[in-house]
C-alpha cells in the first residue's frame, strides 16, 4: 500500500533521547502520518573536532530507541553522502526514493525556524515540501519568512480533528507551526550527565537500550 504522508526528521541524534520520540509520536498522530523518518546528519569536515560522536553510535542509538515502532524508520541518506548535507538535497532525494508520491514534511525546531534564511536553497525548500515547526506552548514564533514565500498555517493548539481539516483543505507546500509536541530534554545535558557518571538523570532522559549502550561504550567520557 502506497505511503500517504511521511516526515523526514533530521538532526545529529547525539544521542536521540525522549524529548525526539515524543516529538515524533505526537507528530505522527497529529499530522495523521504513516512514518516518521530520522535522518541522522554526518558530521560536516569542520565539525570534525567539535566530539561529535561517530555516525556508527549515532545510528545504533537510534535504531535501539526506534525499534518498537515500525512507524519510526531510520535512513543513512546523509551519512552515506556527506558531500550533500542540504536539506534541499535530502528532500529531493527522499522525494526520488519513493515509489509512491506521498505528501512529505521536513520537521524542525523553532530554532531552525528563526534561522531558516541562512539555510542553503532555503525558498527552494520551502516549494519542496511541507514544513513542521516544534515549538514549545507560549513560544513568541515569528513569522521569519515574506507571505509571498511561503502560506503559514498555525496550528498551534489545535486537535487533531482540525490539523486533519487543514491539511484535507491546505494543497501545496506549506509551514504548519505546532506546539503540541515539546519536551524539555537536552542532549548537551544528557551527554554532560554521562560523561560525570549520573545514570539516574541519564536514564530519565533517554530509552533504557540508550542509556545501557552508552554506558557499555563509555560514551561522552571526554
Amino acid at each position: 500500500m502506497p505511503l500517504l504522508r511521511a516526515a523526514i526528521y533530521g538532526g545529529t541524534f547525539d544521542p536521540v533521547h525522549s524529548g525526539h520520540l515524543v516529538v515524533a509520536g505526537r507528530v505522527l498522530v497529529l499530522f495523521e502520518l504513516e512514518e516518521v523518518i530520522f535522518v541522522p546528519a554526518c558530521v560536516p569536515p569542520h565539525k570534525r573536532g567539535a566530539g561529535i560522536t561517530s555516525a556508527f553510535h549515532r545510528f545504533a542509538m537510534l535504531a535501539l530507541a526506534t525499534g518498537h515502532d515500525e512507524r519510526l524508520r531510520i535512513s543513512t541518506m546523509e551519512l552515506d553522502a556527506p558531500e550533500r548535507p542540504y536539506a534541499v538535497d535530502t528532500v529531493e532525494r527522499m522525494q526520488n526514493a519513493f515509489k509512491s508520491s506521498p505528501r512529505l514534511f521536513f520537521m524542525m525546531g523553532a530554532d531552525s525556524w528563526a534561522e531558516i534564511k541562512a539555510w542553503h536553497q532555503w525558498r527552494r525548500l520551502l516549494k519542496m515540501c511541507d514544513l513542521i515547526v516544534v515549538t514549545r506552548p507560549g513560544y513568541d514564533l515569528e513569522a521569519s519568512v515574506p507571505p509571498e514565500v511561503a502560506t503559514i498555517i498555525d496550528t498551534r493548539g489545535g486537535s487533531r480533528q482540525q490539523i486533519s481539516e487543514m491539511l484535507n483543505t491546505e494543497t501545496g507546500p506549506r509551514v504548519f507551526l505546532t506546539d503540541a509536541a515539546s519536551v524539555d530534554v537536552s542532549a548537551t545535558d544528557i551527554r554532560a550527565a554521562a560523561q560525570s557518571g549520573e545514570m539516574k538523570k541519564l536514564r530519565a532522559s533517554v530509552p533504557v537500550e540508550v542509556a545501557s549502550y552508552i554506558e557499555k561504550y563509555a560514551l561522552y567520557q571526554n
